[in-house]
Parts: C-alpha cells; structure tokens; sequence
C-alpha cells in the first residue's frame, strides 16, 4: 500500500489538492463512483467517503450512494435533499435573521428550505403578518395566534409546496410589507443571484419591489454555485444573512452598496439594518 493509499486525510494541502482533482474529474464526466476515484488518487474508499462527504456539505459534488455527480445548473436537488443538506447551518442563518425581525412587523416570505428555517425561528415573534407564497411557511406559522399568514392563491407544487402560478404573482403585487424575506439558489462571483424556475424568479422581484427592506438569506454552499437563471443582484437587497464569510469579489460589492453582510454569531440587536 502506497503512502497516498494509507492516507486517512493527508495534510491539508495533499487533502485540498486531492479534492479539487475529485472535483474536475465529477464535472468532466458527470458521474464517478467512490471505487473508481479511489483507483484514480491512489487513496483508500473510506478516504474517497470523507472527501465526497465533505464536498457535498460545500456544494462542490452531489454525493449519491457509491458516488458522486456533479451539481446541475438545469435542475436543483431534490427537496427531501435540501431539507436535511446543511440543517444546522441553515437553522442558524434562520434564527440570527429571525432576530433582526421586530414584533408588529409584516412580511413577505418566499420559497425556500432556508426561509423555512427563518419561519421556525419566528415562533416566539408577536403581531406579524406575513404574506407567503410558501405553503411550508405558512403550515409552520399558521398554529401561532400572534402571527396573521396569508397565503397567496395559485398552483402548489407538490415536490416542495412552492405556490406558483399567475393567481399567485397577483395577489404577491397587491401587498406592500416592511420586510421581504428570500432565499437563493446560487450567488455567482461577480454577486448575481441565480435560480433554476422563471416563476420563482418572477415571484421573488414582485417580492423585491414590494418590500421596505429585503433579507437574502443563503449558506456558503451558495457560492459560486451557478444555475442557469439570472434573478437579480445582490447589491440590491439591505442585508445577506450568511453563515460564513463571501468570496472577496462579493464582500466588495456588499461593501460598495451599503449592503449588511451578517455572519452567524453577530449580535443583530447591536446592529441597525
């Protein structure tokens, strides 16, 4: 056995040049399966686990039972994936932009597993109506009698509980909120936010233009991940709630615009957004 193949994480920089080689290789083949890279970078299977394990929790590989593929910018994983894909850093951007939120405020919440989180963390939150075009969100704030949910018409889509549809958008136009709260797909390098569905899309910008200050809430596996449709920039929300810190082209822009950047772990109430 090699000294490669006894590896059980390598230093850093042996363990970083290997994952970028995995990455390249899943993206110019599309799929490879843990034996196969195993055999490639001389590295035993378990090794090839971890380094999948760990690129999947960044966005980098979609991990699959003996594999690994590489992200789509067509279609986004599935919704039973996204719901358990870093939870726990999902949890957190949730409560911390929970807690910027005042009581008696009124608010717009979109689609998304990471502003599900942010309605969680509402629950002890008075006086709120939100306006919701999420039939999760408002299945999580419909039990609280502090918290008025209007749920916008249109079509449910089954996969995730996303309400979409010309009915929805016209009721989403009808509302003017103080706060709009939204998630993204993917946030490129040069800050434009991208998505994979035109109705999505267009539900979000009604949201956008109707809001007094707009919330973008996103973990790190967001960036640099590329779907293929253009949403909008982030220089035009007030704060990106993230749990760490953006590539340094993003923190420019954020910069630039007077747009908060708020990490997990900052004190909002010493914060005024």
């Amino acid at each position: 056995m090699s000294e490669a193949r006894g590896d059980v994480g390598g230093d850093g920089s042996r363990t970083q040049a290997r994952h970028q080689a995995i990455i390249a290789t899943v993206k110019r083949q599309g799929y490879a399966s843990n034996e196969e890279l195993a055999r490639l970078f001389d590295v035993a299977v378990q090794t090839i686990r971890r380094d999948i394990r760990t690129l999947d929790a960044a966005g980098e590989v979609l991990r699959h039972h003996g594999g690994a593929s590489a992200p789509s910018s067509v279609e986004n994983i599935a919704y039973p994936q996204r719901q358990i894909r870093n939870r726990s850093e999902k949890d957190a951007i949730g409560e911390l932009a929970a807690a910027a939120i005042p009581d008696g405020a009124s608010l717009f919440v979109n689609i998304g597993t990471t502003t599900e989180a942010f309605a969680r963390a509402l629950a002890s939150h008075k006086g709120l109506q939100v306006i919701t075009n999420n039939l999760h969100v408002a299945t999580l704030l419909a039990g609280s009698e502090d918290c008025r949910v209007v749920v916008t018409g249109g079509t449910v889509r089954v996969r995730d509980g996303g309400i979409l549809g010309p009915d929805s958008l016209t009721m989403l136009s009808r509302y003017r909120a103080d706060y709009g709260v939204i998630g993204i797909s993917g946030i490129d390098e040069d800050g434009t936010l991208l998505d994979y569905d035109a109705e999505e899309i267009r539900a979000s910008e009604l949201i956008r233009a109707n809001s007094r200050k707009i919330f973008l809430l996103a973990d790190h596996t967001k960036f640099g991940r590329r779907p293929l449709m253009n949403a909008g920039s982030i220089d035009g929300v007030t704060a990106f709630f993230t749990d760490r810190t953006p590539p340094a082209p993003i923190c420019e822009m954020l910069a630039a615009h007077d747009v908060a950047l708020v990490l997990v772990g900052d004190d909002v109430r010493k914060r005024t957004l």
